[in-house]
């Protein structure tokens, strides 16, 4: 007879597998110019994220009835270096990942169902599912990592499906330009990411979150490492999940995701991949217990972002972008609650709000019309809030309206000195160039007329 941690090895290996084998069967059948059928995608997509919950459910199951709070299952090492490196894979099953793991399934399967008839007939129907495929897979990785290289690889693929979802209809230019400026905030957040890591690396000599974080069982875990090590790897983490969960200063890249098809919309940045951030802040909460310093800037960037985030959706006349920014108000209060230590509070709170944000979006597309039909049947009896200028004073209006000027923040104090660096360098370099060609060198393979600095991203 299997014990119960060979049972839920199995288990755990399809809830793996599961997005894993729908994404090489999409992307091969791509590849080879042959995608499947619409009618065969869907049947492969139900299928596959039913056999995932199914397995979840019953590792849940499993762990309430034989009282187990911690199974982890190592899958290898890749890498291994003595006394240098040590990659290695593995997936953890406890009371954090086993409800964010069904949670993400529910939701991919909904809104997965409700993407087979918006999408229908759509020229770029296999290129969603390819891409939302990768995205379960992203997620399933991510709530189930038990290393820090794990964690970065799901991290990874829920970024990467996400911003190729933004730019979907790329016949038109806002899309792609959006979707730049996304992958951009991305690559500052996965660089802080990517940094932790290898401090982990440097100071345990591997990134298993079991001997990071110290013995226990979540949320009970205590660290051994010191003060001074948990605020810096703390500090690191969260310019991570900031960027990811559109914390303040990075709040102004969520509006332009809603430039992507309303599935992706909701299940990205309504319900899932906006609490990545969160989800990472409670697999960590050890290290955020040991320095106060960053627990305090977790409540306050919490608290900044639910702020903003209010003002700025007040304001706003389209319903996609004003639910991102109500989004947005509760994933800074869930950051704020992780901060003063309320962990199954956030928990509870994070699961909640993303099925209610996943069934408004998904409402969206038919709201304008329900809203009229009923304007049509009360006549003047439906009341009118008042907005804009009758609520606010004038510059407070403006601020919101432009979403307290995040981006051009960014744009001015961060991304411009980068733009005029490198083209000081360009210009160095064409100097050399035209002195060792004795004339002028080679111009640019950029088209004429194209800015190529601040404007492609703005």
């Amino acid at each position: 007879m299997p014990n119960v941690e060979q049972i839920v090895q199995s288990l755990g290996l399809v809830v793996v597998a599961a997005p894993l084998l729908l994404t090489v069967i999409l992307g091969i059948s791509s590849l080879v110019g042959r995608p499947l059928s619409e009618e065969k995608t869907t049947l492969l997509g139900h299928g596959t994220i039913v056999c995932g919950l199914l397995a979840s459910i019953a590792i849940l199951g499993i762990m309430l009835v034989v009282g187990k709070r911690h199974i982890p299952i190592p899958l290898g090492d890749w890498v291994v270096i003595p006394h240098h490196y040590h990659f290695s894979i593995k997936i953890v099953f406890d009371r954090l990942s086993v409800p964010f793991v069904i949670l993400s399934y529910v939701l991919s399967g909904t809104i997965g169902a409700f993407a087979s008839q918006y999408v229908h007939r759509e020229p770029g129907f296999n290129r969603f599912f390819s891409l939302y495929s990768i995205f379960v897979l992203g997620m399933v990785v991510t709530a189930l990592a038990g290393t820090i290289e794990t964690l970065f690889t799901g991290w990874e693929l829920v970024g990467l499906s996400s911003t190729l979802l933004v730019a979907f209809y790329q016949e038109r230019p806002a899309p792609p330009r959006n979707a730049l400026w996304i992958w951009a905030v991305y690559r500052v957040s996965d660089a802080a990411l990517l940094l932790a890591a290898v401090v982990m690396h440097h100071m345990r000599g591997e990134g298993d979150f079991d001997r990071l974080l110290g013995s226990g069982i979540w949320p009970d875990e205590v660290s051994k490492l010191e003060p001074r090590q948990a605020m810096f790897v703390g500090a690191l983490l969260l310019i991570a999940v900031a960027g990811k969960s559109a914390l303040v200063p990075f709040s102004g890249w969520l509006p332009r995701a809603m430039e992507g098809p309303t599935p992706s919309s909701a299940v990205f940045y309504g319900a899932l991949s906006v609490h990545l951030g969160a989800f990472l802040l409670l697999r960590i909460s050890p290290l955020l217990a040991l320095s106060p310093g960053i627990s305090t800037a977790v409540i306050v960037i919490g608290l900044l972002t639910a702020v903003v985030a209010h003002l700025a959706g007040s304001v706003q006349t389209d319903i996609k972008t004003a639910l991102s920014f109500a989004s947005l108000v509760q994933v800074g209060i869930i950051v704020t609650e992780i901060g003063l230590g309320w962990h199954y509070i956030a928990l509870i709170h994070l699961l909640g709000h993303a099925c209610l944000r996943t069934l408004q979006f998904v409402r969206a597309p038919t709201l304008l019309q329900d809203y009229r039909r009923l304007e049509d049947a009360l006549g003047e009896r439906l009341p009118r809030g008042r907005a804009g200028i009758e609520q606010y004073r004038t510059w407070l209006y403006r601020w919101s309206l432009e979403r307290g000027y995040l981006d051009a923040f960014l744009s001015e104090y961060f991304v411009a000195p980068f733009v005029r660096v490198f083209r000081w360098c360009d210009r160095m370099e064409r100097r050399w160039t035209d002195f060792l060609s004795r004339g002028p060198s080679r111009d640019s393979d950029r088209p004429a007329g194209q800015s190529g600095g601040i404007d492609d991203l703005t």
